[in-house]
């Protein structure tokens, strides 16, 4: 296979926390693929992440260049800046999100895929559908909990 893959995120949540989606596109060629999901509870940063992490989960093949364009700088930055590759290094030792990152790190090893930051709401045609997505990921009246934001936020004492 010629040519490279390349990727739009967005997530958000109303009212961080609140009812969150993500959106992500993806692009290889002629073909394209949109994927959109919601929770009930969760972050704004929590669906960044989601995004990027299955619009990888998607992709079969390694060995095929990937550029991920997200308008995150945390999901950016930690990739780019090598945040996540210290966070493992520490043991994961007050990170937020850190089910997630340990989800992305080995996808991101895997794909080795180039990380770039977009502004947001910037008229960027694929990064303003995504955001369309996310936001119709966190409307859907059906929504699955974020297990992974409801273990870190409910502990003894907390419900």
């Amino acid at each position: 296979m010629s040519g490279n893959i390349v990727v739009y995120t967005d997530g958000c949540a109303l009212g961080n926390p609140g009812p969150g989606g993500f959106g992500a596109v993806l692009m290889y060629g002629q073909h394209r693929k949109e994927l959109c999901e919601g929770f009930q509870l969760t972050t704004n940063n929590r669906m960044e992440l989601l995004a990027v992490i299955r619009a990888l989960q998607t992709i079969k093949q390694a060995g095929i260049r990937i550029d991920i364009y997200t308008d995150s700088k945390y999901v950016c930055n930690a990739i780019t800046e090598g945040w996540l590759f210290n966070w493992k290094k520490k043991g994961w030792a007050k990170v937020k999100n850190p089910d997630l990152w340990q989800q992305l790190l080995p996808l991101y090893e895997r794909f080795k895929p180039q990380f770039h930051w977009v502004k947001g709401h910037s008229g960027v045609p694929e990064n303003e559908r995504c955001d369309e997505l996310a936001n119709m990921g966190a409307a859907l009246p059906k929504k699955p909990k974020d297990m992974g934001y409801e273990k870190q936020n409910t502990g003894p004492g907390l419900l």
